[in-house]
């Protein structure tokens, strides 16, 4: 038996369940460094003199790579235990560093795709979803604020990651002032800097694996108590697909990534085009860079509160409020954003939180409608619909905004055709989230129930 191997895992008696979310965190928190991308971009446009266009393809490459790894391994990941995928999250997500250092030094830009792009993207993919489903196996009687506080760190990853990719870029090219207007940074120092990030975030990623339990009787799948879902279901990933649940979530999910991803990715210039006045913005880039800070922790936060929340109030519930109340403050967005800053980044920051509840919520979600038995499989292929979201919410709000202007000259009206948009992608997503019902019985796996049944009752009778 390695010690990767789930039996080798197990907890033993004593371990606390709360040593769990600080493993998770430490993966997180690592991988939630893509969200910070955008703070290489200018250097990395310089350094192989193209457009942003063709650097934008490394990240969007990342987010379509984690959603098609994370659909494609997650039976893998399922059966293998959570230690053995963190640690291969960990060196495709270093490796990934690595390779687009050698990238950026040789001035090989396919090197940069296939690196951080593509086995990166495998490490974000696997690394999301290796600890998902261990901590709902910790916490079933709370999934909700169980996932929240893992997938927090992956909102909350760029929060670390930009201060110290700039720092990193500073000290290894000290003609490089980030505070400055239009700074770049030199190419070797791009180079050193994804050199040193892939062995701090590989370091930390092993100690999250290291720190990795799972419950007692999860040693191996034929022994493993499983959580039904809330009629009694347990259902397998390959059922799950075949099942009108699924797909409404897919929609469900789709729709809100949409949404929020639309407005991330053009938040600065978003803000400074919505209070433009005479061709100036009142809102300097430095405000703008402060304003995607504080989204960013709106991403953070409505992670862990809002999927929190939802074990309270139902699934069904918290997602009506994301996607009715978001729709609502969509409209507001449009029709009065440009009113004051105030109101602007207010109804962003409660919008932004939404979008990262929508993904903390959903594993929850899953384990309500599915049960536990192959949870982590089919959240990884739920996520394919954030793979798709990844390249609809940019290419819905771009193509919008490229119809009516350019960068730079843009104002508040002309971002009210791609928010009204978003209001009609958030009906279509709060419609699916209202026809989901509970599975029926025909997907369940009724050997795998009568075998938990029988583990269950044999548990109960020893303790008598």
């Amino acid at each position: 038996m390695s010690v990767l191997d789930k039996q080798a895992i197990v907890a033993r008696p004593g371990y606390s369940r709360w040593l769990i979310p600080p493993a998770a965190l430490a993966v997180h928190l690592s991988i939630g460094q893509v969200y910070a991308f955008s703070v290489f971009k200018t250097s990395l446009v310089a350094t192989f003199d193209t457009s942003l266009t063709a650097i934008g393809w490394v990240f969007s490459l990342a987010i379509v790579m984690l959603g098609l790894s994370a659909a494609v391994l997650g039976t893998w990941v399922e059966r293998s235990g959570p230690r053995k995928a963190m640690l291969a999250s960990a060196v495709c997500w270093g490796v990934g560093f690595v390779v687009g250092s050698l990238g950026i030094s040789s001035g090989q830009l396919w090197l940069l795709y296939l690196g951080y792009g593509v086995i990166g993207g495998i490490g974000l993919g696997i690394g999301y979803i290796s600890p998902v489903s261990t901590l709902i196996k910790w916490f079933p009687d709370r999934p909700g604020l169980a996932t929240g506080m893992a997938i927090m760190g992956f909102g909350g990853g760029a929060l670390i990651a930009s201060p110290l990719s700039n720092r990193l870029l500073a000290a290894y090219d000290p003609g490089f002032v980030a505070t400055e207007p239009g700074a770049v940074a030199s190419g070797s120092a791009l180079a050193q800097t994804f050199l040193t990030l892939g062995v701090v975030y590989t370091a930390l990623m092993l100690v999250g694996a290291a720190l990795v339990r799972v419950p007692p009787g999860h040693g191996s799948d034929e022994t493993a108590e499983h959580s039904p879902g809330s009629n009694g279901a347990l259902v397998r990933a390959s059922a799950a697909i075949r099942t009108p649940q699924f797909w409404l979530l897919w929609v469900v999910l789709f729709c809100n990534v949409t949404a929020g991803i639309g407005i991330l990715e053009q938040a600065a210039p978003m803000i400074q085009d919505f209070f433009r006045d005479g061709g100036t913005s009142t809102v300097t880039a430095a405000a703008a860079g402060g304003f995607v800070g504080v989204l960013s922790l709106a991403n953070m936060l409505g992670r862990f509160v809002w999927s929190s929340l939802s074990d309270h109030i139902g699934r069904r519930n918290t997602y009506v409020m994301y996607l009715g109340v978001g729709l609502v403050l969509y409209l507001l967005l449009a029709l009065f954003g440009s009113v004051s800053t105030v109101v602007f980044v207010a109804l962003a920051v409660v919008i932004i939180s939404y979008y990262g509840g929508g993904f903390a919520t959903i594993p929850a979600y899953l384990k309500d409608l599915f049960g536990t038995l192959e949870v982590g499989a089919i959240h990884g292929r739920l996520l394919t619909a954030w793979a798709a979201a990844g390249v609809a919410g940019p290419l819905i709000v771009n193509g919008i905004l490229d119809s009516v202007g350019e960068p730079g000259n843009l104002v508040a009206a002309d971002y009210r055709p791609a928010l009204l948009t978003m209001v009609g992608v958030l009906a279509v997503g709060f419609v699916a989230n209202l026809l989901v019902r509970p599975v029926a019985e025909t997907h369940f796996d009724h050997d795998a129930h009568a075998a938990n049944e029988d583990r269950i009752a044999t548990r109960q009778e020893a303790t008598r």
